[in-house]
C-alpha cells in the first residue's frame, strides 16, 4: 500500500513508532476506526484492512455538520487480492461514518483502488489536492 502511494518501498524509521502511538491515542477516543478480513488459511494474520478518521471540520453549504470522514490504508495483501476483501472492509467503515452522521468522506485514490473506489461513489473533485512540506524547525 504505502509502496503504491509514494511510489517506492519507504524505509523503517521513527514514523512507524509514531503511527502506531496516533492509532493507540486516536482509537481510544473513538475518533478512527478500523476494519479487517483475517486470512482464510491464517487466522489472526492480516489479509485486507480499511482504516478512517473522523475530522473536524467548520460546517458548510455541502457539509452542515462539520464532521469529514478521511479514508486511509486500505490494503489487501497481494496473495488474497480480487476476493472482495477490501471492499468489505469499506463497506463496513462507510457504514461507520453513516451511524456517526458524517455525510463527507474524502481518501487519495491510487490507480490500484480507484476502480473500487469509483463502484462505491466516491468521485473525483474539483479543486486538486496541494500539499506543502515545510522545513523541519
Amino acid at each position: 500500500m504505502l509502496t503504491a502511494m509514494y511510489g517506492r518501498e519507504p524505509a523503517p524509521g521513527q514514523w512507524q513508532e509514531a503511527a502506531a502511538k496516533t492509532l493507540v491515542r486516536r482509537l481510544s477516543d473513538a475518533s478512527l476506526a478500523g476494519f479487517v478480513v483475517d486470512r482464510p488459511d491464517q487466522p489472526g494474520a492480516l489479509a485486507a484492512c480499511a482504516v478512517g478518521v473522523i475530522e473536524d471540520r467548520l460546517a458548510d453549504p455541502d457539509n452542515p455538520g462539520g464532521g469529514l470522514g478521511y479514508v486511509f490504508n486500505v490494503a489487501t495483501d497481494a496473495g488474497y487480492r480480487r476476493r472482495g476483501y477490501s471492499r468489505a472492509c469499506l463497506h463496513a467503515l462507510l457504514d461507520w461514518y453513516r451511524q456517526r452522521q458524517i455525510t463527507t468522506i474524502d481518501l487519495r485514490a491510487t490507480p490500484d483502488g480507484e476502480r473500487l473506489y469509483r463502484a462505491l461513489g466516491f468521485r473525483p473533485v474539483a479543486a486538486p489536492t496541494m500539499r506543502l512540506r515545510a522545513p523541519a524547525p
